[in-house]
């Protein structure tokens, strides 16, 4: 079967017909549990009660004045729209794009789509952003992406912000021509605990994660807090160093 993932330029094939042989870092005797890919709030834009993480909370714990990136949300598809808008203020923007052929009257045509539907990634302080964020005149469509934590009894809303370290492997992985790259709008598990490792050669050099076997291969993963998680095609143990 058939997918696309959610972040990058290539078209990325999910299948286990072919599964590399893997050794080292990852056992070839865990079983492997496919779970079935969910729907979420990504085509409606409302978010939902997400689980804290300890790099997201830290980073939401730093002043207002502090750059970061950030995950927005627009509604109807417009995410190109409004990320075009920002580029233009002189906004640094990550946009994840999908491109495919397809045929049309007889002509190959290169089409690009959103990978994340509704969803971008844009660069600054909170206050800066929210300069467009709460522009109803030019964006009226656009809004952070949200975290909902737990303070007391009360249930806070939080714009989601995504670690410099996660943003960089997401890119990697995003620029990598591979089939194979798996991307879910739930959180997979086994990527947000486990050995921490960093890529240092291939197509994914530079990508920092957790190791895990995963659809019968090893890969390295992240899990964008409450967002998404990306992981790699198949890294072989060579290719892969601890981090602490």
């Amino acid at each position: 079967m058939e997918k696309y993932c959610a972040t990058s330029d290539v078209k990325c094939t999910v299948g286990d017909n072919q599964t590399p042989p893997s050794a080292g870092l990852t056992s070839n005797a865990l079983p492997e549990v496919r779970k079935p890919i969910k729907s979420t709030n990504l085509q409606t834009g409302v978010s939902t009660n997400n689980v804290q993480s300890k790099t997201s909370a830290d980073i939401n714990k730093d002043t207002k004045d502090t750059p970061h990136w950030y995950a927005l949300r627009t509604t109807y598809g417009r995410e190109k729209k409004a990320y075009d808008y920002l580029l233009s203020k002189g906004v640094e923007a990550f946009y994840p794009i999908l491109k495919s052929v397809k045929l049309v009257d007889g002509k190959r045509i290169i089409i690009e789509e959103s990978r994340i539907p509704n969803i971008f990634f844009a660069y600054g302080t909170e206050e800066e952003l929210k300069t467009f964020v709460y522009d109803n005149v030019n964006l009226p469509y656009l809004r952070f992406y949200y975290r909902h934590t737990h303070v007391g009894n009360k249930i806070v809303k939080v714009p989601l912000v995504v670690p410099d370290n996660q943003m960089n492997s997401l890119k990697i992985i995003c620029a990598a021509d591979s089939d194979d790259i798996i991307a879910s709008t739930e959180e997979v598990e086994k990527f947000k605990t486990g050995q921490k490792v960093r890529i240092t050669e291939g197509k994914f050099a530079g990508v920092t994660g957790i190791v895990a076997r995963y659809q019968s291969q090893q890969r390295v993963g992240i899990v964008i807090d409450g967002l998404l998680t990306v992981c790699t095609a198949y890294v072989p143990s060579a290719f892969i160093e601890i981090t602490i």
